[in-house]
């Protein structure tokens, strides 16, 4: 049997679609017809405050400077909300194959920082159903983008259309806020990551925890 902290390419796939599954409510539209036009940094929605200490939110009205020379908050909130996903998915699919979670017969890796390019290699076939999924998935942001950017998108940030659960408006505005902290925090945990693995020691919790 393969040691925990045997890496398997298969197992990814597996923490994409439990991710994938688990995060569903995510992608449900939000029950407006309008675009956000501020950017809440703060994920408790009822407090009905934007905690900006940095004014990331109010660079686009700097005056003097050239149209469109700053982003939106349209076009901030939608990254945040886009790259919090991809760091969730990401630290899931690492938990996972450093648990040992695998299909039999899937290709492995000795590190998960090189485990994309032996899946690709190995398992072409797989790799490509999930490269598409992926490109059909930004697409669908990057089509509004510009728009996003000038402030001038009707597509509320984070909202893919996708509520197949059929969720209430209550339940919609707990899950966005629970999945912009959520999100938050492993975009953290996965930059710690990446930090470890360049500069050994630079995350000393990470040894604490003996993280590899």
């Amino acid at each position: 049997p393969n040691s925990p902290v045997t890496l398997t390419i298969t197992t990814m796939k597996l923490a994409l679609l439990t991710a994938l599954a688990g995060s569903a409510a995510a992608f449900a539209p939000a029950p407006v017809s309008k675009a956000s036009t501020s950017l809440n940094l703060n994920p408790e929605a009822a407090l009905g405050e934007n905690w900006d200490p940095m004014g990331f939110s109010k660079m686009h009205e700097i005056k003097g400077a050239f149209p469109s020379m700053f982003p939106h908050p349209q076009f901030l909130e939608e990254a945040e909300i886009k790259h919090g996903r991809m760091a969730m998915l990401a630290w899931t699919g690492v938990w996972a194959v450093s648990s040992g979670l695998h299909f039999p017969g899937a290709p492995e890796a000795d590190d998960w920082t090189n485990a994309l390019g032996v899946w690709a290699r190995e398992d072409p076939g797989g790799f490509g159903i999930i490269l598409a999924f992926i490109m059909i998935a930004e697409g669908e942001g990057v089509s509004h983008a510009g728009d996003n950017f000038r402030g001038l998108s009707k597509k509320v940030p984070g909202d893919m259309g996708f509520n197949w659960m059929g969720h209430g408006e209550a339940t919609v505005d707990r899950y966005k806020a629970v999945e912009k902290r959520n999100g938050r925090a492993a975009m953290i945990a996965m930059a710690s990551l990446f930090a470890m693995k360049a500069i050994p020691g630079s995350v000393p919790i990470m040894d604490l925890l003996g993280a590899n």
